[in-house]
């Protein structure tokens, strides 16, 4: 476009949320023998002097670009989050108060040598705990994030009602009340902060992860800083046994209560144990897909680890993804002929690893024990591994549409009939699998990160041994 027809131009400037915020119209003028463009400047209504100061004051607490750059669920989650941490801040209060009665703030006979020791006992085992927290669970942190964010908010609170429980025991044990409290606590930050990394990835859009994380802090301060404001006039009012446990429980119902109406309101895109079984049994049974909100709604916070489930029906068995040969070993061995000097003798696992020639897996259900072991090959991929969880489904259901034979499978013996049977269902899925992965991918999923394994696992690598 030019100035050449004489028609004036128009450039409309908007903010990084793509709200417009000025209008510049461009016409042109002539001054002397020159021909020059003027430019007018018309403001917006919402570029107002009032508006631009509140929009400042939100700004330094919303992401920029905000609701562009997040998520759909992320306001909601922060809404519930800011009342949670409010609620905390006061409990906090009424628990350091507490705590220092029980170290002996205002008895002469205490001992600030006492005090002492007692805080670096603490120190050293909420540290402990938090070094042996993280090796053990440190794996599961990012598949079930949700869980976990609300599970850290339990630890927090009762180290709260241990905190408040202190003063009412004599002096030795509070050592020990005090020490559980900062083990809890210790669990309490493991969890909470590695969830909240996870579910800032998830809300972050732009690739603005830091600066969202940065936000979070400043919410997190306004609103600490209100809740030692309030809290400073409620326990200056608060001084009974009974109104202080009556404070206490209340303001913990509501921070839990927050807390768990927060991890609702998330929206997670991929794909866990939990979820996988919703979509995929879904899919399988009524060829239909579900997208991330519709599931959010239906799974649990809490999950039993590892459970296969039919359309949320009752835990059918139990699955074990990225686990060592030698658990499949033991149960594939189980009715069958032992030799005394051989732990392990087999003639069906040659059978077995031929169904899954070409697969970066291989299955196993053992249904007396209700156990199904994937032992993942060396090099699996992420759709390998939703691939072997979608068939642990078929298995274990027992029935699928489209197969040749859709009797319940038994396992009670090795028979060419069961073997047959896993080969028919990893065929069903096999002609399917790359139509359901397109149609994930179209209802929202995120394919692309890991969300199974929960746990170290490991990886098989197949060859013939030479002597």
């Amino acid at each position: 476009m030019s100035l050449a027809t004489g028609a004036p131009l128009e450039y409309v400037e908007k903010d990084q949320a793509g709200k417009p915020t000025k209008t510049y119209v461009e016409s042109p003028v002539k001054f002397g023998q020159e021909h020059l463009s003027r430019f007018d400047v018309i403001p917006h209504s919402s570029s107002s002097k009032g508006y631009r100061t509140l929009s400042s004051v939100i700004n330094a607490f919303l992401p920029a670009g905000y609701p562009q750059s997040v998520t759909e669920d992320y306001l909601e989650y922060q809404i519930y989050d800011s009342l949670q941490a409010f609620s905390s801040s006061i409990a906090g209060l009424l628990a350091s108060r507490a705590v220092l009665q029980g170290v002996g703030v205002g008895d002469a006979s205490a001992s600030p040598t006492a005090a002492l020791l007692l805080n670096v006992l603490q120190e050293s085992m909420g540290r402990v705990a938090t070094i042996l927290f993280a090796h053990k669970l440190g794996s599961s942190l990012e598949p079930e994030c949700k869980m976990y964010r609300l599970l850290a908010d339990i630890f927090n609170d009762c180290a709260m009602v241990l905190d408040c429980l202190s003063p009412a025991f004599p002096r030795f044990s509070r050592v020990l009340i005090f020490s559980t409290a900062s083990v809890l606590r210790a669990l309490c930050g493991v969890a909470a902060g590695s969830a909240k990394a996870s579910l800032s990835a998830h809300f972050a859009r732009n690739g603005n992860l830091a600066e969202l994380n940065a936000k979070d802090a400043s919410q997190e301060t306004i609103i600490s800083l209100f809740g030692m404001l309030v809290g400073s006039i409620v326990i200056s009012h608060v001084s009974t046994p009974f109104s202080t446990w009556l404070c206490l429980f209340l303001l913990l119902s509501i921070h839990l209560g927050t807390n768990y109406a927060a991890v609702r309101a998330v929206t997670m895109r991929t794909l866990n144990r939990q979820r996988a079984n919703i979509v995929v049994s879904t899919l399988i049974e009524h060829d239909r897909i579900l997208t991330p909100e519709v599931v959010s709604r239906r799974e649990r916070i809490f999950e039993r680890d590892g459970v296969v489930r039919w359309n949320q029906s009752q835990a059918l068995a139990y699955c074990q993804i990225g686990c060592p040969l030698e658990k499949l070993l033991q149960s594939l061995c189980r009715d069958d002929a032992r030799q005394s000097r051989v732990k392990y003798a087999t003639a069906n696992f040659g059978r077995l690893l031929n169904i899954f020639q070409g697969q970066d897996y291989i299955l196993w259900y053992d249904c007396k024990a209700s156990q199904v072991f994937i032992v993942l090959k060396e090099g699996s991929s992420v759709k390998s591994q939703l691939k072997a969880w979608m068939h642990s489904l078929l298995v274990v259901h027992g029935e699928t549409s489209g197969l040749p034979d859709g009797t319940e499978i038994s396992f009670d013996s090795m028979t060419s009939k069961q073997l047959e049977q896993i080969r028919n269902s990893l065929e069903f899925l096999s002609n399917r699998f790359d139509r359901f992965m397109e149609t994930l991918a179209d209802a929202g999923w995120d394919l692309a990160t890991a969300a199974l394994e929960v746990r170290p696992g490991y990886r098989l690598a197949v060859g013939s041994r030479s002597y």
